[in-house]
């Protein structure tokens, strides 16, 4: 076996171990789900895991880890994450702002995050040994702060933060009050129209006329 051969083969053995990680891990909690039957559910070595995590603790913040590559990956297509927001104007940053809220949406509603991914996203936040953190939110955040002539960590910036992200992710984390609702298994284009007018709707009220800010 090659090198190149045996490095594919190992990022197969990965992906098919996180994969099988992510659902177990949505539909249990965290001392409920064993290493030997992830490396099951994946058809992947045991050993495997220690390899490239160390260990169960490791592979559950592994998931996190994977996706908040993943999305940075799709970040950097469409913003520039380093950027000196400070030379930016008001009416910039908001574009901003609205730029990453529809990137945000095209990302969630477009395949990037599974169900199985959410769910477990939900219950990872039960969990204080993981570590939620995003350059997309991280950027996100300076720019509200930016916008509002804040410090990052102040907490209107937080909540503002917070509320716009639930306002986009709402309809993910209730299906029972979306998707069942509407009979549907998936959420169309339509829906995803509909959600992003909801949205701009709330950002227009959350920091209202620029020239007041």
């Amino acid at each position: 076996m090659t090198e190149n051969t045996k490095n594919k083969y190992q990022e197969k053995s990965k992906q098919r171990i996180l994969k099988a990680a992510t659902r177990l891990f949505a539909q249990k909690d965290y001392d409920s789900v064993g290493i030997r039957e992830i490396c099951k559910k994946a058809n992947a070595n045991i050993c495997m895991i220690s390899y490239f995590w160390d260990g169960k603790e490791g592979l559950y913040q592994g998931i996190i880890d994977d996706l908040i590559q993943r999305q940075g990956e799709y970040a950097r297509t469409f913003v520039d994450l380093d950027e000196d927001l400070a030379s930016l104007s008001k009416t910039v940053l908001l574009e901003r702002i609205n730029l990453v809220i529809e990137k945000a949406i095209e990302m969630l509603y477009g395949g990037l995050f599974s169900k199985d991914l959410i769910c477990f996203l939900i219950r990872a936040q039960i969990h204080n040994k993981i570590k939620l953190t995003s350059p997309l939110l991280e950027y996100f955040r300076k720019l509200i702060a930016f916008l509002l002539n804040k410090e990052v960590n102040d907490k209107e910036v937080i909540f503002k933060t917070l509320f716009i992200i639930s306002q986009i992710n709402a309809p993910l984390v209730l299906p029972a009050l979306s998707l069942k609702l509407l009979n549907q298994e998936e959420y169309t284009p339509e829906d995803k129209d509909i959600i992003r007018e909801n949205i701009k709707m709330y950002v227009k009220t959350l920091f209202g006329d620029l020239s007041e800010l």
